[in-house]
């Protein structure tokens, strides 16, 4: 099984990219975040047969959507939001015991105790998950870069949204709720393992970048994943997707 996240920066400029993806990779999951589109927006070549779909929607802004093969559930699959749900930006699915859920934190540049609120909500959601004996998959842009390794050197910048000390705690406080950084997990040495990039000075190809996109797994999920990967090479958002493949 194939679980992919991509923070496309906006699905109308990304639609043909995101059909080529899926027709190439194949992915059974697919969390997409920052859609900045209406559903009614939402381009025609998306609405991919083979997938069970909720499109997540804000005008121009925000916006996330998770993917399911329909060949995964016999019946078509309940959408949700858990309470802290704001400005379109966390929808799930549970199958069984497993929850999966797309997710796209708050920047944080122009609200950013708002950022520091829905991460809060975040960790004691998983808590809350773990506690009923549930397994999950979080995946997404959280908009934080867990450690200074997750940073260029050359981006560093210590009072900068997504490297401050309390964000990076409230990162860990997620992780605390018994989840896995699967991109670590696999890659754990890696300095120049980043997501994302500035659109600017060609800093992509020179791989001047951030992580900021994770697939989150309990530890049950997570000793069934065989790699997660960071897909470099597709599309042109300023992220790039990542995808993990579990037995």
């Amino acid at each position: 099984m194939k679980i992919a996240t991509w923070n496309v920066n906006g699905i109308r400029a990304r639609a043909a990219q995101l059909c080529e993806w899926l027709e190439r990779d194949r992915p059974d999951i697919v969390c997409l975040q920052e859609l900045k589109a209406e559903s009614t927006q939402i381009p025609e070549q998306c609405q991919l047969a083979d997938y069970h779909v909720y499109w997540h929607c804000r005008k121009g802004y925000s916006g996330v959507s998770l993917h399911i093969h329909k060949d995964l559930f016999a019946v078509d699959p309940v959408f949700s939001h858990p309470p802290f749900d704001m400005e379109s930006r966390i929808v799930q699915v549970e199958h069984g015991d497993l929850v999966i859920a797309s997710v796209y934190v708050p920047n944080g540049g122009k609200d950013y105790p708002a950022k520091l609120q829905f991460m809060t909500q975040l960790a004691d959601w998983t808590r809350q998950l773990h506690a009923e004996g549930r397994e999950l998959v979080l995946c997404g842009d959280i908009n934080i870069a867990h450690a200074e390794m997750d940073v260029h050197p050359k981006a560093r910048k210590p009072n900068a949204v997504g490297q401050r000390p309390e964000e990076r705690a409230l990162f860990e406080s997620l992780l605390g709720t018994h989840v896995v950084d699967l991109g670590r997990a696999f890659d754990p040495d890696n300095l120049n393992l980043f997501t994302w990039w500035a659109p600017w000075r060609n800093l992509r190809a020179r791989n001047i970048g951030w992580r900021l996109d994770y697939v989150l797994a309990s530890p049950t999920v997570a000793d069934r994943a065989r790699s997660c990967v960071v897909l470099a090479d597709v599309g042109t958002s300023d992220h790039a997707p990542v995808m993990m493949t579990m037995a």
